[in-house]
């Protein structure tokens, strides 16, 4: 499993991100243009000391994680606007969940690239979450639909 965050924004949010990815063993791929830089002082707060255990990736576009990491993967966009409810999605173990920049999300050409999509629905005034948030519903959505929270070596069972 893998988690692609596409043109990041907020260096807290990636650093959130890396987090959880360390915590999860899943990847975390970047596509570039990034909206800091990877040294910034804030992602590197925000990820705390578990940097050291984050599979972290840089790609400069979105193809040249498709065409390389993201060969055997099965993209999974997500998108507030458009997909199918992410409760009722079945996931696979060889996903890679994408998501878009904090400000805008993904653009309509990202989305329709690939036919796997899915939301997070949402009631009341609020348009869209946290790209951090988002990104931990999502994975834990996937890891339980796959079975790999129940897996012997989980460290989150303990």
């Amino acid at each position: 499993m893998h988690i692609v965050l596409y043109e990041p924004e907020i260096p807290p949010n990636t650093g959130n991100v890396a987090r959880l990815c360390a915590a999860t063993g899943t990847e975390l791929h970047l596509v570039e243009p990034l909206g800091f830089r990877l040294e910034d002082r804030y992602l590197k707060r925000a990820g705390l000391d578990y940097w050291p255990h984050v599979r972290l990736f840089v790609w400069p576009d979105l193809d040249a994680y498709l065409e390389q990491a993201g060969r055997k993967k099965r993209l999974v966009a997500s998108s507030s606007r458009t997909g199918r409810a992410a409760h009722r999605f079945v996931f696979s173990r060889n996903d890679a969940l994408l998501l878009g920049p904090e400000t805008r999300g993904l653009p309509e050409n990202v989305i329709f690239r690939t036919p796997y999509r899915v939301r997070i629905p949402l009631s009341g005034p609020v348009r869209s979450l946290n790209l951090s948030t988002a990104a931990g519903i999502l994975l834990f959505q996937a890891l339980a639909g796959t079975g790999l929270l129940d897996e012997e070596n989980a460290g989150w069972d303990s």
